[in-house]
């Protein structure tokens, strides 16, 4: 029955652990799963508890592990020596958390990291000049029109028009090159 509790504990520890710091539950607070789920432990070792669960979390959540990596991970966290590994009952308890949350956890992070306010729609055109639109008017070659939508997460979308003449197209596209060239070179350097 201990065994039971102390898995139903770690199980709400994992939850609350992941509602705070993945979820954005600021009600869950490390005094609440304190009080709530270990009351026998003093203050100092459920801290250390709760820091090593919040830490474990986190490597396995920003590896995005799947079943062997993580089967891998949980056995080399067991083998650790000087008290710093875990129990089997905690490794399983952490493989279930992980299986039921990977998903969620996972659009949590990169909702995260997505910059706001973000490209929702792209739409772009390129008028020519005619001879009768030209008029006695200096107007130079075709035009390039683009519309960007952009928006927050929950709101209305904001529209911003950009006109490009033939100059300042190529100059985006040659920005838009070294941007290319310099997230290809990171890439390949890593």
């Amino acid at each position: 029955m201990a065994d039971v509790d102390a898995t139903k504990s770690l199980s709400g520890l994992l939850n609350g652990i992941a509602q705070h710091v993945y979820y954005n539950n600021t009600e869950i607070t490390e005094e609440l799963l304190k009080n709530e789920l270990y009351r026998e432990l003093s203050h100092e070792e459920f801290r250390v508890l709760h820091e090593r669960m919040k830490g474990l979390l986190k490597s396995i959540a920003t590896a995005d592990m799947d079943h062997a990596q993580l089967e891998a991970f949980l056995t080399a966290q067991t083998r650790r020596q000087g008290g710093g590994g875990l129990t089997s009952e905690q490794a399983a308890a952490l493989a279930r958390f992980w299986k039921s949350q990977r998903v969620r956890v996972r659009e949590s992070l990169l909702a995260q990291s997505c910059w706001e306010p973000g490209l929702r729609g792209l739409s772009w055109r390129v008028d020519l000049p005619t001879a009768a639109s030209r008029g006695d008017a200096d107007h130079g070659g075709p035009v390039a029109l683009m519309e960007l939508e952009l928006g927050r997460a929950g709101q209305d979308s904001e529209f911003v028009c950009l006109e490009f003449d033939e100059t300042k197209v190529n100059q985006l596209l040659k920005s838009m090159s070294e941007i290319q060239e310099s997230i290809d070179r990171l890439v390949h350097r890593t």
